[in-house]
């Protein structure tokens, strides 16, 4: 199986929708997704995400499914943080934190790593355990079985399906960590995703077993296609 994760186009956040650039963003997913096809298309409850599937939707004659547990509002209430003027914001974009998050005392708690003190009061915990419980429902009803403890999938139904995800930036970076078994910090701190990136990840049957593997992290082909800016996060061309 291919999963395609998809972050939506560039975002007005309020109201919840995109700008010209992110539906001229939109327009571009649609040739590059449609090229092989997709099985399965699945969106975020926010608008924003809904508008940047469907061109991509109409394209392949597909109806999304809708995951509400995907919505960014809830990995933000989970994993955000005030800083010293009073400003909420991820907590991986924290000018404190982020040393924090690459350091020996974090990186050393692997998979607990929320619970260094600098952590332990907030609710980043609970918003892990939320993820992770329905990443892993997610997987299974693509037929893939998560043991955790082994760091991989039991592939208990083969699927050669093209699935996409349509969702968010800071909720992806947490659902790549429960998808990857890689811990949080590393992700968030080392790894990012632009306005309509796709990210493709394999998930190949090895002998019944399946570790997922990341082809292609927030490739943006389909605006260079398009002679679209490839400007990340509207501040570095690239």
């Amino acid at each position: 199986m291919l999963l395609f994760y998809v972050r939506h186009g560039d975002p007005i956040y309020n109201p919840d929708s995109l700008t010209p650039k992110g539906e001229e963003q939109a327009r571009a997913l649609a040739p590059r997704l449609a090229k092989y096809g997709l099985d399965e298309i699945y969106v975020s409850s926010s608008n924003r995400a809904q508008q940047t599937a469907k061109p991509t939707c109409e394209a392949l004659g597909l109806t999304p499914t809708v995951l509400d547990w995907c919505k960014e509002h809830y990995a933000y209430r989970d994993f955000s943080v005030v800083d010293d003027q009073g400003h909420r914001h991820w907590l991986f974009q924290d000018e404190k934190l982020l040393p924090l998050l690459t350091s020996s005392a974090v990186q050393g708690l692997g998979r607990e790593w929320y619970r260094h003190e600098a952590f332990a009061s907030g609710s980043c915990e609970r918003g892990l355990a939320r993820v992770q419980t329905e990443t892993d429902r997610f997987m299974a009803s693509l037929g893939y079985r998560h043991c955790a403890e082994e760091g991989h999938y039991k592939v208990e139904k083969e699927n050669t399906g093209r699935v996409a995800l349509f969702a968010h930036q800071g909720f992806g970076l947490i659902f790549l960590s429960c998808l990857l078994d890689i811990p949080f910090p590393m992700i968030c701190s080392h790894f990012d995703m632009g306005h309509s990136g796709v990210t493709v990840i394999e998930l190949e049957n090895l002998n019944g077993i399946s570790i997922p593997k990341v082809l292609q992290l927030s490739n943006d082909s389909h605006l260079y296609r398009e002679g679209l800016p490839t400007d990340y996060q509207n501040r570095i061309w690239i």
